[in-house]
C-alpha cells in the first residue's frame, strides 16, 4: 500500500516559485512512477508532470514546459514539483500520484492535494 502526502502550496504572486512536496510510504515507493495533476476550479483534473522509478524519465504537460521540473529522491521516499514563473493559470489543487503494477494490474494512489494560489 502506498501513502501520499503532498505539501508546499501556497499563495504567491505572479512570476515567482513554489517547490511542492509528496512524501510516500510503501516499500514499493522504489518501484513506483510517480507524477503530478492540478485541478482549476470548474475544470477536471489534468496532468501536470510524471517521473519513472528511477528518475530517468520525465514527461510534462504543454502547459508547464519550461517552467516546471519534477524530481524524485527515492532514499527520501520523496518527489518534488518546482514551479517557477507561475501565472494566475496556474493555480488549482495540487494531487500526488502514484502508479504501481501489482501483477499486470495497475493501482494509483493519491495524495490529498495542496493549494496553489498565484495572484495576478
Amino acid at each position: 500500500q502506498v501513502q501520499l502526502v503532498e505539501s508546499g502550496g501556497g499563495l504567491v504572486q505572479a512570476g515567482g516559485s513554489l517547490r511542492l512536496s509528496c512524501a510516500a510510504s510503501g516499500r514499493t515507493f522504489s518501484s513506483s512512477g510517480m507524477g503530478w495533476f492540478h485541478q482549476a476550479p470548474g475544470k477536471e483534473r489534468a496532468f501536470v508532470a510524471a517521473i519513472s522509478p528511477n528518475g530517468g524519465n520525465t514527461r510534462y504537460g504543454d502547459s508547464v514546459k519550461g517552467r516546471f521540473t519534477i524530481s524524485r529522491d527515492n532514499a527520501k521516499n520523496t518527489i518534488y514539483l518546482q514551479m517557477s514563473t507561475l501565472q494566475p493559470e496556474d493555480t488549482a489543487v495540487y494531487y500526488c500520484n502514484a502508479i504501481l503494477f501489482v501483477t499486470s494490474t495497475r493501482m494509483d494512489y493519491w495524495g490529498q492535494g495542496t493549494q496553489v494560489t498565484v495572484s495576478s
